[in-house]
């Protein structure tokens, strides 16, 4: 009878510890959706740009996850349409990256406009935070085409009170040292340059999101 009591009472004392000790908290987590340039188009393993940030801001003490949701060839139509079942409920962040094939195909600017300002919109609604990547016209398509395209991103993160990175590709574009051999797309070492460009801007955002979890 006493070891029975004795195992009781151990029982209790378990559990009781089971309740006092809070749960570990669990990992932030963010999304990069986007298009070839956030799926990581040509790299390898561990090479993508979610991948490599993920990784950065592990080795900066956060404990954070990053799922990478870019579609090779997506626009920004289509990253509207996906946008519900490609940010899972849970998630703080947002990378949002999306408007270069717009900008590729030609498509009319004020709709790359439109479609990004209604993804911001509705992440605002499920109170996600929201880092947009910003995209600027080739050359090739010419001035007027880039003087409609290239303000979009600062216009939508100033309406909306978002955190932007002005070019995605800066530093990388047109340098044949970080880019592929198709001259777009960027190569591993490339990718470092722009998660480090990132860096400080995803950190502030997960910082915010650590004090209000």
């Amino acid at each position: 009878m006493a070891f029975k009591r004795f195992l009781q009472a151990a029982a209790v004392a378990i559990g009781l510890l089971a309740v006092a000790m809070p749960a570990s908290a669990d990992p932030v987590r963010v999304v990069g959706l986007g298009d070839s340039l956030m799926a990581g188009y040509g790299l390898g393993p561990g090479e993508a740009f979610p991948d490599k940030l993920q990784a950065a801001l592990r080795n900066r003490g956060h404990d954070v996850v990053i799922e990478n949701a870019g579609v090779s060839g997506d626009t920004s139509s289509g990253g509207l349409s996906r946008l519900d079942w490609s940010v899972p409920d849970g998630t703080a962040v947002v990378i949002l990256e999306l408007g270069a094939n717009d900008m590729l195909r030609g498509i009319e600017p004020a709709i790359t406009e439109k479609n990004l300002d209604a993804m911001v919109s509705r992440l605002k609604e499920r109170g996600i935070a929201v880092l947009l990547a910003g995209m600027r016209a080739a050359p090739n398509l010419g001035p007027e085409f880039a003087a409609q395209f290239d303000p979009i991103y600062e216009r939508i993160a100033r309406t909306h009170g978002i955190a932007l990175m002005p070019f995605f590709l800066d530093g990388v574009a047109a340098d044949p040292n970080f880019l592929l051999a198709d001259g777009m797309h960027p190569n591993a070492t490339g990718v470092d340059v722009m998660v480090g460009r990132a860096l400080p801007l995803v950190e502030r955002l997960l910082e915010d999101a650590e004090r209000a979890s």
